[in-house]
């Protein structure tokens, strides 16, 4: 565990800060990897990593306060105090807002953000797993863990539920890459794919953390997952059946004039 990596007179480099930054590096490039694939601009990344950062920060700042009010003001600009669940929300907003105002095919760029945010959560949450943050309930089994610098601190060996998250994130980027993406005949469907396979994921994980239940012996963010398992498949269905039709890309990520058109006839 290493929350901070170095100093520099009085700045403090920490890891959870270098990984949130890598997390939307990573999650730009695998767009800009996807735009070209689905005949998008790929610059138009740099304009909608600026959105997706500031979006992302303010929901899940918003959400941490939202379930601590207690903190309020104290920690509203404080690096720590960021939940997952609002940060999603909040750059999915900020992404639509700046897409609908440049005209972009929204569709596209959704189904493009699927893989993207799952490499971007999978690097992100080795910034928890880091600082010592999120882990999960006490644990016997061989890889278990303690944090004894963690916030907040354990000296009991727990599950590093940051590790199975990460790991969960790639597995929902395979799936969404090389098995629901060349399924799918419309656009706009795969960012529905990754709320559903998000959504599976978090529930699960929650069972081995230790946010409190709130409601039928389940917690808050199994109670978000479970919203976003529905949402999933009811949008998944919905541009499925009224989605625009995929353009056929040429193979080396060029859209192809001929096809291009035809799409646009359908």
């Amino acid at each position: 565990m290493y929350p901070e990596l170095f100093h520099i007179g009085g700045f403090t480099m920490n890891s959870f800060g270098v990984m949130m930054a890598l997390a939307f590096i990573a999650a730009g490039f695998v767009a800009h990897w996807q735009f070209k694939q689905r005949g998008v601009k790929p610059d138009f990344i740099y304009g909608l990593l600026i959105a997706a950062v500031i979006g992302g920060l303010l929901g899940a700042k918003i959400h941490y306060l939202i379930i601590h009010p207690d903190e309020w003001p104290e920690n509203l600009l404080s690096g720590g105090g960021l939940v997952w669940f609002g940060g999603l929300f909040g750059a999915i907003v900020a992404v639509v807002i700046v897409t609908v105002l440049s005209k972009q095919r929204l569709a596209a760029i959704m189904d493009a953000g699927a893989p993207a945010v799952s490499v971007g959560y999978a690097v992100g949450r080795l910034g928890c797993f880091l600082r010592g943050d999120d882990y999960g309930t006490p644990t016997d089994l061989p890889w278990g863990m303690s944090f004894p610098e963690g916030l907040p601190p354990t000296t009991v060996d727990v599950h590093p539920t940051q590790l199975y998250e990460s790991a969960g994130s790639l597995v929902i980027f395979a799936l969404i890459v090389w098995v629901v993406s060349p399924r799918f005949k419309r656009e706009g469907g795969l960012i529905f794919a990754y709320l559903l396979f998000a959504g599976i994921e978090r529930f699960l994980v929650e069972f081995i953390r230790t946010n409190p239940a709130v409601a039928l012996g389940l917690t808050q963010q199994q109670w978000i997952s479970i919203g976003l398992f529905i949402i999933g498949i009811a949008g998944m269905w919905w541009f499925e059946t009224h989605g625009r039709i995929r353009p056929v890309v040429a193979a080396k990520g060029a859209p192809a004039k001929a096809a291009a058109a035809g799409s646009k006839q359908a």
